[in-house]
């Protein structure tokens, strides 16, 4: 593989290289029925989603769910998203934005929330996998912060990228607290989990498409 000198995007997977709002909506309201709670539409839940997830429930509960509350959402969740994930396809110009900024002499990885185990043979599925010198999925229980996984996978790429010309593409607000956690600048994008009001308050550069956001991150980087 070898050292990379140039820029390096770590990409985000749901919301950003991954078109699922949909699935996510379809999961998210099968959870809140095992509550008794009413389903949500896509713009309410652009607009409060937050991380971590038990907080974006207390949004809708008005108060943190149980932990059984939460172990009975989270399985629900991850099942009906699993059903309606076969329906979601890439981000409209997302692999010809991978494979270009690949050819342009760049060094890109993925970085996700999304179980490892199911987010490997998803992105090996798109045929996308080869352009990433990295692709770390969740290990550890669901429901945390991205800071914390932003710091290992650095970790695993040090001595490959410089974490100064390193700058996070994600959709949500979270994905510039994790880039900033480890040194490195973040480009948000708007057509993902979080609506452009709620990420223009995040400090980070919001753009409407990834073609948008690579650019920025060619300029942040140099």
């Amino acid at each position: 593989m070898g050292t990379h000198a140039g820029a390096h995007i770590v990409w985000d997977w749901n919301g950003t290289l991954f078109h699922d709002n949909d699935a996510i909506v379809g999961a998210t309201n099968a959870a809140f029925a095992e509550l008794g709670l009413a389903p949500i539409t896509l713009e309410q839940y652009r607009t409060l989603y937050c991380v971590p997830v038990p907080k974006f429930y207390e949004r809708l509960l008005g108060r943190l769910p149980t932990d059984t509350e939460w172990e009975l959402m989270d399985s629900v969740f991850h099942r009906c998203y699993t059903e309606h994930r076969v329906r979601c396809g890439l981000t409209r110009g997302a692999a010809e934005l991978l494979a270009g900024w690949r050819s342009a002499g760049n060094s890109q990885s993925l970085l996700s929330m999304y179980g490892h185990e199911d987010l490997v043979p998803l992105v090996r599925g798109f045929g996308i996998e080869a352009h990433f010198i990295r692709v770390d999925g969740r290990t550890g229980p669901s429901g945390g912060s991205k800071a914390e996984h932003m710091v290992r996978h650095l970790e695993a790429l040090s001595g490959r990228v410089e974490p100064r010309r390193t700058v996070v593409i994600g959709d949500a607000a979270d994905d510039a607290v994790a880039a900033g956690h480890v040194g490195a600048r973040a480009v948000l994008y708007s057509g993902g989990s979080h609506s452009r009001a709620s990420l223009e308050g995040v400090g980070a550069p919001v753009v409407d498409t990834l073609a948008e956001a690579v650019e920025q991150a060619q300029r942040m980087a140099a």
